[in-house]
């Protein structure tokens, strides 16, 4: 097998797994990062749940198209290209916030609306850490994990897209 053919398998049911596989292991990468210490941020959590949808619908469409449901396979492949162009634009959105091109929600960019006790904020600070959407914990070769994401989910975008094209 090539890696050409592993990578675009001529089946449904194996672009399907391709799938599954990707949105698991990016999945795999954030717990294992959260569990080294890597604080995600409320845009962060937000993000992941493409993958927390998009695994069930890519094991559900390679089930579809195992079963000769050729057409609900595609239509499968059509809403996981939408799941991850929606995280794609999402992502984009949040890099924009790390790099301040834009304000991102107030909640975890650091803006206080309102007034506010001097006590209240005092216990607050010494009992809860909030992870800043503004601030990347984390930059690998260049991107932060929500530059990753805007990557690896404009490419699973594509490829359920494409996928959704072929018609087995």
């Amino acid at each position: 097998m090539t890696l050409a053919q592993a990578v675009a398998p001529p089946s449904q049911a194996s672009r399907a797994i391709v799938i599954l596989a990707a949105a698991l292991a990016t999945l795999i990468i954030v717990w294992i990062l959260q569990g080294m210490g890597y604080q995600p941020c409320e845009l962060c959590l937000t993000e992941r749940i493409a993958f927390y949808v998009g695994a069930p619908l890519a094991a559900l469409t390679g089930l579809l198209a195992s079963r000769g449901d050729h057409s609900l396979a595609r239509a499968g492949f059509a809403l996981l290209a939408l799941v991850f162009l929606a995280n794609a634009v999402l992502a984009f959105y949040h890099v924009g916030v790390e790099y301040h091109w834009w304000a991102g929600p107030t909640a975890c960019t650091g803006g206080l609306s309102g007034p506010v006790d001097v006590n209240d904020l005092m216990k607050d600070l010494n009992s809860v850490r909030v992870a800043r959407c503004d601030e990347a914990q984390l930059r690998f070769a260049g991107l932060s994990l929500a530059g990753w994401d805007v990557v690896a989910s404009a490419a699973l975008a594509v490829y359920a897209g494409l996928s959704a094209r072929l018609a087995r």
